[in-house]
C-alpha cells in the first residue's frame, strides 16, 4: 500500500527465507526488518499517511490485545504535577500532545517546541528520560507494555538550542513549562551553575521572577542538554564508564577509566559522520534490554567507531538528529538573510558558493538518514473536536 502511494520513496521490503531458518538467518532477518522500519520512518510524508498510522495503530493494539475504548491518561509536567486527559486508547502521541497543550492554553504555534517522553522517576530522586515518544505511537498502549519499568508519560521541551527559549517567553503557558523544567534540572544537578550563579538563581526563584531566571540559566553549563544515565563505553579503552550530556552540538562525556582516573571528552557534531542503534539482546531477570549506539567520529584526522552501551540509545539518536536539524535550519535561515541583504549585483557571484555550502550540508545529512529517527511532523490541531477537550 505504501508503494502504491509513495512509489520509490519507500525502500524495498527485505526478502523472505522460504526454507527453515537457522539462528543466524533469523538474526539477519530481524536486523533487515529493523533496518527497513527505520528507513521507512525517515520520511514524514509516509509517517503522516493514513496507511502508515493505521497499520501501526493496529499493530500496537493487536500486539498487546488492547481494543479501542475510552480511557484516562495522565500526562506529567516537570514539577511532578499532572494533567488528566479523557482519551481513546487508539489516540496517537501527536493527538494527545495537542489535547494536553489545549488544556494548558499553550499557543498552537508553539506546540512544535514540545514533545511527549517516557520517563522513570526513581525513589532516590534520579530522573531517567527513557525515550521520546514517536508521533505515530500510541502512548496508552506503550505504557501498558512498559508496566514493569514503572514509566510515566511527560511533556518536556524538545529542542537542543537554548537560544530558542526566547521564542517562547511571550506565552504564559510555554514560559511556565520552561521554568518548571529548568528549576527541576537545577534541583537534580543536571546543570552545573557556579556558586554565584546558584545564589542568584535561588534569589530569582524565591521572588518567582521566571523570565529573569530563564535568562540567567541560559548562561549555566549544561543548560539545554539532555542528561543520560551512567553507561559503558569503549573510549578511550574498553570497559570505561561515562556520564553523558547531549546538547550544544556535542556529546559531552565524563569518562571514568579502569585506573579510576576521570577524563572529560567532547565529541563535536560537525566531526561525526554517521551513527547506528543496535539491539543486542532481550532483557534477562528484570534487567534492561541491551542497546548500543555507535558513531563514526573524526578524532585527530582519523575516523573511528565509538560505542556507547546504553538503554537510552534511541533517545540519544533522537537528540543527535535534532541537533543536526537545528543546524540545518540555522544555515538555511542565514542563507535567506544573506540573499535578502545582498545587493543584486553580487547575488550571482555568491550564488555558486552558497549552493555549494547547501550541497555540503545536504550530503552531511544524507549519510545519517540511514540511521536516524523520524522528523517532527506537521501540526494537526484542527482535527481536535470540542468533545476531545
Amino acid at each position: 500500500q505504501l508503494r502504491q502511494l509513495f512509489g520509490s520513496a519507500v525502500p524495498a521490503f527485505p526478502p523472505k527465507f522460504y526454507l527453515a531458518m537457522t539462528k543466524s538467518m533469523a538474526d539477519e532477518r530481524r536486523s533487515q526488518l529493523e533496518q527497513y522500519l527505520q528507513n521507512v520512518t525517515l520520511d514524514s510524508n509516509i509517517t503522516n499517511s493514513d496507511v502508515f498510522i493505521g497499520f501501526f495503530r493496529k499493530l500496537q493494539q493487536d500486539t498487546f490485545k488492547i481494543q479501542t475504548q475510552r480511557a484516562f491518561l495522565d500526562v506529567y509536567l516537570a514539577d511532578g504535577s499532572n494533567i488528566r486527559l479523557d482519551i481513546q486508547t487508539s489516540d496517537t502521541a501527536e493527538r494527545i500532545l495537542e489535547v494536553a497543550s489545549c488544556k494548558m492554553r499553550l499557543s498552537r504555534e508553539l506546540i512544535k517546541y514540545f514533545s511527549l517522553f517516557f520517563f522513570q522517576d526513581h525513589d532516590d530522586g534520579v530522573l531517567s528520560v527513557v525515550k521520546k515518544v514517536a508521533d505515530f505511537e500510541l502512548p496508552y498502549v506503550s505504557l501498558q507494555s512498559m508496566k514493569e519499568l514503572h514509566c510515566k508519560l511527560g511533556i518536556r521541551k524538545w529542542y537542543m538550542d537554548p537560544s530558542l527559549d526566547t521564542l517562547l517567553m511571550d506565552c504564559r503557558a510555554s514560559l511556565n513549562l520552561l521554568y518548571i523544567q529548568a528549576v527541576q534540572e537545577v534541583k537534580r544537578n543536571w546543570v552545573k551553575p557556579t556558586e554565584g550563579q546558584m545564589q542568584e538563581l535561588e534569589f530569582l526563584q524565591k521572588n518567582a521572577n521566571k523570565a529573569k531566571f530563564l535568562e540567567l540559566i541560559r548562561e549555566v553549563q549544561f543548560y539545554g542538554y539532555v542528561r543520560l544515565d551512567p553507561c559503558i563505553c569503549d573510549y578511550p579503552e574498553e570497559g570505561c564508564s561515562a556520564d553523558i550530556y547531549v546538547g550544544n552540538n556535542e556529546i559531552n562525556c565524563c569518562i571514568k577509566l579502569p585506573t579510576k582516573q576521570t577524563k572529560e571528552v567532547s565529541f563535536k557534531i560537525n566531526r561525526l559522520k554517521s551513527w547506528q542503534v543496535t539491539f543486542l539482546g532481550a532483557a534477562k531477570d528484570g534487567e534492561d534490554d541491551t542497546l548500543e549506539l555507535r558513531f563514526e567520529y573524526n578524532d585527530s584526522g582519523t575516523w573511528q567507531w565509538i560505542i556507547l552501551y546504553t538503554k537510552q540509545a534511541f533517545l540519544l539518536s533522537s537528540c543527535l538528529k535534532k541537533m543536526i536539524s537545528e543546524q540545518m535550519m540555522k544555515a538555511a535561515k542565514k542563507g535567506q538573510e544573506m540573499e535578502i541583504k545582498m545587493p543584486e549585483s553580487t547575488k550571482n557571484s555568491e550564488k555558486s558558493s552558497i549552493q555549494q555550502k547547501q550541497v555540503i550540508h545536504s550530503s552531511f545529512i544524507s549519510r545519517k538518514r540511514f540511521w536516524v529517527r523520524p522528523n517532527e511532523e506537521d501540526c494537526v490541531f484542527e482535527k481536535i473536536r470540542e468533545e476531545d477537550l
